[in-house]
């Protein structure tokens, strides 16, 4: 054995947990968490002149004659490309449509850009676009226009997708997190945290002994669906639960509009399957992402009838009332367990699972 001294290059030290502070990009910057949050607040925001465009959308609103567009921008970088129950294109397809659909659009367009690797498969892009192509049929929206790029070998994870949507927001709707209030009831479509399970069962090669596919669907009918069970101001806000899952989507909004947050975790829709798979893993379902689901704030006094609507459609069989807006601790959600008791539910400070949208 050799007496010479040990070097070590402090460089080369990885923490297993996301540092706040950081002069590199880690993987919880694109996790929908804390870290994404702080990156886009204090990086992107100030170097585009939007540090007081008020509270996040999932589209961005703008006023065009005497109606307003919807427009809207996403990147997928999902491994694997194919997962059960859907791929790559298929979710970038609808995740678009779904951020469009959470302003209260109508989606009437879709652009595709594409980030190719040397040596990707022509039959593993085709297939992508095929299902990109069938998606958007099914959904009844075209993708009218896009772009290529290829980079070197190791440059890109196989493919990457980019797209942005733009949609119409038809007279009479205005939905947005200001608008929440205490007192609205929180909905949710469905069952959560299928997306993320169904890739993990992939990506890891785990058997959680029963088949788990991703959720991934538009979800624009159902809103329109919503907004049209009597007057449309009822709905007061609409967010998709993806990266940070249900919890990110609560506090969210929470901070928006200065209010808080009361979930009744015995009213959240989670499949046996996704419980016992993220026990297995030690993941929180609630902070598990979903590609198919919607959270809705609405009106107390018309949530019944917004609940019956949600429910006589597919893409909202599931639906449940899951909790309450209150006044007290602004800016954060609890939950009520079905012990009694009463916890904060915070957000992750990255991600849970990375690259799973």
């Amino acid at each position: 054995m050799s007496d010479a001294p040990v070097t070590i290059d402090p460089s080369d030290w990885v923490c297993p947990l996301p540092l706040r502070e950081t002069k590199r990009i880690v993987m919880g910057h694109g996790g929908g968490g804390v870290l994404s949050e702080e990156l886009i607040e204090n990086l992107f925001l100030p170097a585009f002149d939007t540090a007081d465009a008020g509270p996040a959308r999932d589209s961005a609103l703008l006023k065009v004659g005497a109606g307003t567009v919807a427009v809207t921008t996403d990147s997928y970088v999902v491994q694997p490309l194919f997962f059960p129950g859907g791929d790559i294109g298929h979710l970038a397809v609808n995740g678009t449509i779904n951020d469009l659909a959470c302003s209260g659009a109508q989606p009437v367009a879709l652009t595709a850009g594409f980030i190719l690797e040397e040596g990707l498969e022509i039959d593993v892009l085709g297939a992508v676009a095929q299902s990109m192509g069938a998606a958007a049929r099914h959904a009844g929206v075209r993708i009218v226009t896009g772009d290529t790029k290829v980079v070197g070998k190791g440059g890109a994870d196989q493919l990457f997708v980019n797209t942005a949507g733009v949609g119409v927001v038809p007279p009479g709707v205005s939905i947005g997190p200001e608008l929440v209030r205490p007192g609205d009831h929180i909905l949710v479509s469905g069952n959560l945290g299928e997306h993320g399970v169904a890739i993990m069962s992939v990506r890891e090669g785990i058997d959680f002994g029963t088949a788990v596919t991703t959720d991934s669907a538009p979800l624009h009918h159902l809103v329109a669906a919503m907004l049209a069970t009597g007057d449309p101001s009822h709905v007061h806000a609409l967010r998709d639960p993806t990266r940070g899952g249900l919890v990110a989507s609560v506090v969210e909004i929470a901070r928006a509009a200065r209010v808080g947050m009361e979930l009744d975790e015995a009213n959240i829709p989670v499949p046996e399957s996704v419980s016992s798979a993220c026990s297995f893993l030690g993941l929180d379902p609630l902070q598990v992402a979903n590609e198919g689901k919607i959270v809705a704030f609405v009106d107390p006094a018309h949530s019944e009838a917004i609940l019956e609507t949600m429910r006589a459609r597919p893409e909202g069989a599931n639906a449940a009332i899951i909790g309450r807006v209150v006044e007290g601790h602004p800016g954060m959600a609890v939950g009520k367990t079905p012990f009694g008791t009463t916890r904060v539910i915070e957000r992750e400070l990255g991600e849970q699972l990375p690259r799973i949208c």
